[in-house]
C-alpha cells in the first residue's frame, strides 16, 4: 500500500533516486530571484496571452502547426 512505502521507495519497495531537474527547488534567495524576474516581465509587458497559447497548441498534430506566439500577441 503507498502509504507504507518510505520516502524514497517505489512500487516495489526498493531505494529510488530522488527527483531532480523540474522537482528540484533551489535556495529561497533563487525563488526570490525568478519571482522577481517574472514580476519585471510582467510590468515590461512581456507577456503572452492565454489565448494565442491555446491557438498555438491547438494547432499541434494538424500539419499546419503556428508558429510559437510572441510577446505581445
Amino acid at each position: 500500500m503507498a502509504g507504507d512505502r518510505k520516502v524514497g521507495e517505489d512500487r516495489q519497495g526498493f531505494e529510488s533516486e530522488p527527483l531532480v531537474g523540474l522537482y528540484e527547488i533551489g535556495p529561497d534567495d533563487e525563488l526570490d530571484e525568478a519571482d522577481l524576474a517574472g514580476i519585471a516581465d510582467l510590468d515590461a509587458g512581456r507577456t503572452v496571452s492565454n489565448e494565442a497559447v491555446i491557438r498555438w497548441l491547438k494547432s499541434w498534430g494538424t500539419g499546419n502547426r503556428l508558429p510559437r506566439p510572441k510577446c505581445g500577441e
